[in-house]
């Protein structure tokens, strides 16, 4: 695999839920709301694969960790600014991800005359190219 492909391997966390903060209007600063983040991370995964060794891939109880302490942590008035520290804090602390797409849902948004399941951001970042 060189440097510009993306690994295959994936480990993935759906569906987890919080209750925070975030948002442009008062009453989300105040009333809160429920979160849902979905995030996935691409890694070569072989080497945990052949040794059976956690050390060898991401823990998804640690990305859980770090989500949990984003999501609930200081209010943002963007879920775009929540998806990012998500992203960049994952890229930063776990040296196996290569890319990560993080998806950030309001499932009870509320829009005048709307009925929809939820609405959100996802966004795709990589790994800088390192040179040497």
């Amino acid at each position: 695999m060189t440097i510009d492909q993306e690994p295959l391997d994936e480990v993935f966390l759906e569906g987890l839920r919080f209750y925070a903060f975030h948002g442009n209007n008062p009453e989300e600063r105040v009333q809160g709301q429920r979160f849902q983040v979905d995030v996935l991370i691409r890694a070569d995964l072989s080497e945990a694969g052949k040794t059976d060794d956690l050390t060898k891939t991401i823990s998804y109880s640690d990305v859980f960790r770090r989500v949990e302490k984003i999501v609930t942590g200081e209010p943002r008035n963007l879920i775009e600014s929540v998806a990012q520290e998500i992203a960049g804090t994952i890229l930063a602390e776990f040296s196996l991800a290569q890319s990560v797409t993080v998806t950030v849902r309001k499932p009870e948004v509320a829009i005048k005359g709307s009925i929809l399941d939820a609405a959100g951001v996802r966004i795709h970042r990589k790994r800088e190219k390192t040179d040497g």
